[in-house]
């Protein structure tokens, strides 16, 4: 079942941000979408020496995997509607990788916000924001969240610092015009919500299916430049004291393979497990 809902979102512009006009009929339409770099979900992940940050060491990074359905969103609308697109992260040279990930399934423009530092949501966000500013896009993907912090932040934060609106968790976007509707998931349902251009798309899985770059493509973006931008904003707002891995699950046990087994499964089920 659906549960459909229609919102009319106001967009107020603050006196201290103007992204640019709204898109018009005949304008080439701008499109950006954020990237980030983590470790691959197949990485044996361990923690650094100073107890806050993945040792790097033998981990295999990739582009994010929500970031390719944001990438994949941006090239679908191009296709069918004409524009630029441009790709930005945030981050060191690692991050050159998730760029050319993007140029090689079609993207045309990168811009590598380049820091060594480790960067909280809202100063990954700031920067992004600020980049944004200068390139006034008509909209704006982002992944809905990354698979290393899960944090689900950025893309809301980039929009409030924008002044535009956010759609989250979407699965479903039709662009006509100036006017957006977009079908995300809610818990138990989904929900419609419609909007105007300038916003910001945060992609779910589902959105759409990333194309597989070709030959071509990959050829063309290990030579293709990525601009290099020093970062506006360094001041974290929140600190990681610790960081662990999990207690690894103890070993399983059977204890029977007929029904005889039942009094003891529940014993156990109550004295060890304490599920009931």
């Amino acid at each position: 079942m659906k549960i459909y809902q229609k919102f009319v979102i106001l967009v107020y512009k603050s006196k201290k941000v103007d992204i640019g006009l709204r898109f018009k009929k005949g304008d080439v339409m701008k499109i950006a979408v954020c990237v980030s770099q983590v470790p691959d979900t197949t990485t044996k992940v361990k923690v650094g020496a100073d107890g806050k940050t993945i040792d790097p060491a033998g981990v295999t990074f990739i582009i994010n995997p929500y970031d390719e359905f944001a990438v994949e969103a941006a090239l679908q609308l191009k296709e069918k509607q004409g524009g630029e697109t441009t790709v930005i992260s945030v981050g060191n040279d690692r991050n050159k990788e998730a760029i050319k990930k993007a140029y090689s399934m079609g993207i045309e423009k990168g811009i590598l916000i380049k820091s060594d530092a480790e960067m909280d949501s809202y100063t990954v966000a700031r920067n992004l924001a600020d980049v944004l500013k200068e390139i006034s896009p008509d909209i704006i993907f982002f992944g809905k969240q990354s698979i290393d912090y899960d944090d689900s932040q950025v893309g809301s934060l980039v929009a409030e610092m924008l002044s535009i609106p956010s759609i989250s968790v979407v699965v479903d976007l039709k662009v006509d015009g100036n006017k957006v509707t977009c079908e995300r998931e809610i818990e138990g349902g989904k929900e419609v919500v419609e909007s105007s251009l300038p916003v910001a798309i945060a992609a779910q899985r589902g959105l759409n299916n990333p194309r597989y770059p070709n030959l071509k493509g990959i050829m063309q973006a290990k030579s293709k430049a990525i601009e290099e931008r020093q970062p506006t904003y360094t001041e974290n707002k929140t600190e990681i004291l610790s960081m662990s891995l999990p207690q690894p699950k103890p070993k399983g046990k059977i204890v029977g393979t007929d029904v005889s087994a039942v009094p003891e499964l529940v014993r156990l089920l109550r004295e060890e497990a304490k599920v009931i």
